[in-house]
């Protein structure tokens, strides 16, 4: 017993470690923007920059749009294919592992390719492109989306909350939203928090559709030509990032009716 915890604790530690060391050395770097001092120049040049705010708002209002749209398509979606089409269910896993196999390099010219004539035209306006980006967004978030949602319907005992609502005499909308919704917030929470983190630093989809507009070529363009910007801009984009997830986590918190309701298996 003694044994198994102190090899638990090794591995906890060595985790710590392999996370917080590489960031730490980020952050001192990014201090020493002037020589011989550590200073917050690097911060404050980064701030002082347009381009910051509005890359990053940008990516921001994308990756929500991307939660938004993700969790629309895949909770009905795993729901009725759990109560329904349990066959179907190794067929939607294939789907999702596709974003795995698939480069967002071929996705990205696949979606320019469809998309840029014939009857649906969307890269030649700002919210043709904009919408392009967050629905590549969402095949890449798809394997997340669908394990998250996925292990949170198989924790409860779906069928029976359904066949309760049902006798109280609920409609498919009232038990989605009503009764299996507040059930998998902690499900929710994990992919909106995987989903976040996958949007605000890509690159490869939002520098082949929208360019600079976006917070991860934004990044991209500051690595380029100024070191300590862009360990100061990596170490903001860290912060932010997980400010949004502690909202994210505070307002599901404060949402009445988010007990977990397992029912008899």
């Amino acid at each position: 017993m003694k044994k198994n915890l102190i090899w638990n604790w090794f591995w906890v530690i060595l985790a710590i470690v392999y996370f917080f060391v590489p960031l730490y050395a980020t952050l001192d770097f990014s201090l020493r923007a002037k020589k011989g001092v550590l200073g917050f120049l690097a911060y404050q040049r980064i701030f002082s920059n347009p381009q910051f705010v509005k890359t990053f708002t940008f990516s921001t209002v994308i990756a929500f749009l991307t939660i938004f749209f993700g969790l629309l398509l895949m909770v009905p979606t795993v729901y009725w294919v759990r109560l329904r089409l349990p066959r179907l269910r190794a067929v939607i896993e294939f789907v999702t592992l596709l974003p795995f196999v698939i480069p967002a390099i071929v996705l990205v010219f696949g979606l320019i390719r469809v998309y840029s004539g014939g009857l649906i035209s969307l890269t030649n306006t700002y919210i043709g492109t904009d919408t392009l980006l967050f629905s590549g967004y969402v095949i890449l978030g798809l394997p997340y989306i669908y394990r998250s949602v996925d292990a949170g319907l198989g924790a409860m005992d779906m069928r029976t909350l359904t066949e309760a609502a049902q006798s109280l005499g609920a409609g498919w909308g009232t038990i989605l939203f009503r009764v299996i919704l507040p059930n998998l917030s902690t499900s929710l929470i994990s992919a909106s928090f995987l989903t976040l983190a996958i949007v605000i630093g890509e690159f490869t989809l939002a520098s082949f559709l929208v360019g600079l507009h976006a917070f991860g070529p934004f990044m991209w363009q500051i690595g380029q030509n100024k070191a300590y910007e862009s360990s100061a801009l990596a170490i903001i984009s860290f912060l932010l990032t997980w400010v949004f997830m502690g909202i994210i986590f505070l307002i599901s918190r404060r949402t009445p009716g988010q007990g977990q309701i397992a029912g008899a298996r």
